[in-house]
């Protein structure tokens, strides 16, 4: 079953529109709507695929990690952590609600699940993801499609980007961009603030440095870590 939201044509199961409920329940409306047009963004690429790569992709995997991709972002909700990066919360998150859906370990056997699960944990990592399974870069291609635009995701991904702009546009007038710049920018900032540790060692460090007065990560990378320890002894 499918249906057509945007002009993108998306599988229509219980289980995606689950998950579009869980996302639209636990996140802001600029949160939802951004990990709406991510996921649609990531759907119209496999959709332009020829047909025998396009039904080599598990389009139900792609679709629960793509709209719970953010849940790590769910403030005031038991989805964040104290001390894990927010990839990897949300990761945690859609496991647990596959396997608290009902649905039976037959449908959603472990491979199923490590695919929602490397989707959501790389998708802010497109060096690592862009070399895993189909479901993991079009998380994490359609992601980055949604927020920087097509021509610009072509920088990072080539020629996997193939949404159009006209595609692009559609799906963002179905779900509109409200003040998203402070919304992203705020988010990324709230999460240097709350729990620093998880932000030194990837690209959160930036928006921390930027954003949040007091943020200091020297003397907490890795680098500095090891620097401290290794002799040449």
């Amino acid at each position: 079953m499918t249906r057509l939201i945007a002009g993108v044509t998306v599988p229509d199961t219980p289980l995606i529109n689950a998950s579009i409920a869980l996302a639209q329940e636990s996140l802001p409306i600029n949160g939802f709507h951004h990990v709406m047009r991510a996921w649609l963004n990531g759907q119209a690429i496999i959709n332009h695929l020829p047909s025998v790569n396009r039904s080599a992709v598990d389009m139900e995997a792609f679709g629960v990690a793509t709209i719970l991709h953010d849940l790590g972002w769910a403030f005031n909700t038991s989805f964040v952590s104290a001390d894990k990066w927010f990839e990897v919360d949300g990761a945690q998150a859609a496991r647990d609600f596959i396997r608290n859906s009902g649905a039976s370990e037959s449908e959603w056997d472990a491979h199923r699940l490590q695919l929602v699960w490397d989707a959501v944990a790389l998708h802010t990592n497109p060096a690592i993801a862009a070399f895993k399974q189909p479901e993991v870069v079009y998380t994490s291609a359609g992601t980055f499609t949604e927020v920087v635009g097509p021509e610009q995701a072509r920088t990072i991904f080539g020629d996997v980007i193939t949404v159009t702009q006209t595609e692009w546009e559609a799906i963002l007038e179905a779900y509109p961009r409200t003040k998203f710049r402070s919304y992203f920018l705020g988010t990324l900032a709230t999460l240097c603030q709350i729990k620093p540790l998880t932000t030194y060692d990837n690209f959160l460090a930036g928006f921390g440095d930027k954003f949040v007065p007091g943020y200091n990560k020297t003397g907490k990378r890795t680098v500095d870590l090891i620097d401290a320890v290794l002799t040449d002894e």
